[in-house]
């Protein structure tokens, strides 16, 4: 694993920081399609790479 890489653990408290925030109604980063829950959007941004939040290790 390199030091870039994000553990299980790391990536489950960004998608839920995103997710929350989303949830409080912040503009979702990609494109949707239908209704999707925040935690689904928020997994998809962190795919893409898009999700403004970081981790300090």
């Amino acid at each position: 694993m390199s030091s870039e890489e994000l553990t299980r653990f790391e990536k489950a408290r960004i998608v839920g920081a995103r997710a929350l925030q989303l949830s409080m109604g912040a503009k979702p980063l990609i494109e949707v399609e239908g209704s999707l829950d925040p935690i689904d959007i928020a997994s998809l941004e962190l795919k893409k790479g898009v999700i403004p939040l970081g981790i300090r290790k």
